[in-house]
């Protein structure tokens, strides 16, 4: 889910850039400090917005730089459990298919991809339900329910997202219009 955050942090200027705006200075090192950073607390830092308030600098003895408290709005993103989220296909492996949903990716799991038994076609690079003959493929877009959650601060490229699209009006975008239309031709016959 994305979210507009309010955060309040402190950010080192250096002396080389005492000369410039320091407005602006304090906006680019916040934008190199937190952007793609990942924090339990408040998820993914996509970029930052504005800034609030910048406090009166303090220097540290031994330390040629100053110091500015900070209050900044920051776009965030952070996946919740049992969160629906819709996103591409950005990779089919034999194990399953990878989904971009933002700036992290998850992971479905063929036994998470429909009711029917999966089987994946090398070949074409897709997964294939076995008696439906529903597909999947990279470009595809998805709609999924996030099963699994283990966000890694240090290291947010090692994060796992797990994914499931085995529950009604989840899956492939097109299968769900698919079910619509049926859905509709059904409601006309009666």
């Amino acid at each position: 889910m994305y979210a507009r955050m309010k955060i309040r942090d402190t950010v080192r200027v250096p002396p080389t850039r005492f000369e410039e705006d320091i407005e602006e200075v304090i906006e680019d090192l916040l934008w190199e400090q937190f952007e793609g950073k990942l924090d339990k607390e408040y998820g993914m830092i996509v970029g930052i917005e504005s800034i609030e308030e910048i406090g009166d600098g303090r220097i540290i003895e031994g330390d040629g730089a100053v110091y500015f408290d900070v209050v900044f709005n920051a776009i965030t993103f952070k996946p919740l459990m049992q969160e629906v989220i819709e996103g591409e296909v950005i990779e089919i492996v034999e194990f399953g298919a990878f989904v971009n949903i933002g700036p992290l990716d998850g992971l479905i799991h063929m036994s998470q991809i429909t009711e029917d038994y999966v089987v994946f076609d090398d070949k074409n690079k897709r997964l294939i339900g076995k008696e439906t003959k529903k597909s999947l493929q990279e470009g595809d877009f998805v709609r999924a329910r996030i099963v699994a959650l283990s966000l890694k601060e240090r290291e947010p490229e090692k994060s796992k997202i797990g994914l499931t699209m085995r529950q009604p009006w989840l899956g492939n975008l097109k299968w769900i219009d698919e079910d619509i239309q049926k859905l509709m031709k059904e409601k006309e016959n009666i």
